[in-house]
């Protein structure tokens, strides 16, 4: 059988339907939890931030400024259960300190600022969870990429921000999945899965809301169990599709990245992707 990528005018004819009335917010949660759709949501890696620092508050607000659907970041804990957005373990390449941030308090975290993507340093701090939700909060869907053991602070953020709506939580690490679900039985999830068997056994455990799968494994028949399962389908543009898109091959990697019909796409380079996509009037 052959699997072609999706039909420009289809994703036309679908988005001019669903984009007709209400709020972008309002349709791309809609849109979220309607997994069979081919409309294709966009999320942005550690928010918006070309030009910015990564996971600070100035990229969100450009995320929320383009018109991403989704902005995806990174939580850890510190030392006084303050949960704040970090990558790497420490943090050394984004900000003028170093170390573990979870081995400092809060107050001393925000005696450091992060730096720009060439390494310049910036005025602005490592942001709490609570201050990124209370900015995103009815303007983007927020992934959060679990990089703590310490969950119960996450998910009290969360429910302290009243964003549970718009908030879901990532990992590979189904035990930590698992125990988010403990803490809000309604949390959102989205289980990384490396094979068929792993998506399926995700979607049966956790009946979540997306499966993020690798390029590895990208066929027709996981994407038709996901899909089938009532879940979006997840894959990242991070590696060689962003370099296409980069060198201005848009078009070629989007038909690539969506060849078997995965519907949510995360790159590093959302500004060129969403200016391609209205182009062609497929995006709000």
């Amino acid at each position: 059988m052959k699997h072609t990528p999706i039909a420009i005018s289809t994703i036309v004819l679908l988005f001019l339907m669903s984009f007709s009335s209400g709020s972008k917010f309002d349709k791309t949660v809609a849109e979220f939890h309607n997994p069979k759709s081919k409309y294709l949501l966009v999320a942005a890696h550690r928010s918006a931030h070309n030009g910015y620092p990564e996971n600070s508050i100035s990229a969100l607000k450009h995320a929320i400024e383009l018109g991403v659907d989704i902005a995806e970041t990174d939580v850890k804990v510190t030392k006084d259960s303050v949960v704040v957005l970090m990558h790497d373990r420490k943090i050394d390449r984004t900000t003028n300190g170093t170390g573990d941030p979870e081995e400092y308090t809060l107050a001393e975290l925000k005696q450091f600022r992060l730096k720009m993507p060439d390494g310049t340093l910036t005025s602005e701090t490592i942001p709490t969870f609570e201050e990124f939700l209370n900015v995103a909060k009815g303007k983007i869907m927020v992934d959060i990429d679990i990089k703590t053991s310490y969950l119960k602070p996450v998910v009290d953020v969360v429910k302290k921000t009243k964003t549970q709506n718009q908030v879901f939580y990532f990992d590979d690490d189904y035990e930590s999945l698992q125990k988010v679900r403990s803490l809000d039985p309604e949390a959102m999830l989205m289980p990384r899965a490396h094979t068929y068997h792993e998506a399926d056994s995700a979607l049966i455990r956790f009946k979540p809301q997306a499966i993020h799968i690798d390029e590895t494994f990208y066929t027709p028949e996981v994407t038709k169990l996901i899909r089938d399962k009532n879940a979006r389908v997840w894959i990242n543009a991070l590696d060689h599709a962003d370099v296409d898109i980069r060198a201005g091959k848009i078009e070629n990697a989007l038909n690539k990245l969506t060849l078997y019909n995965a519907n949510i796409v995360q790159t590093d380079e959302p500004e060129r992707i969403l200016e391609y996509l209205r182009s062609k009037k497929l995006h709000n």
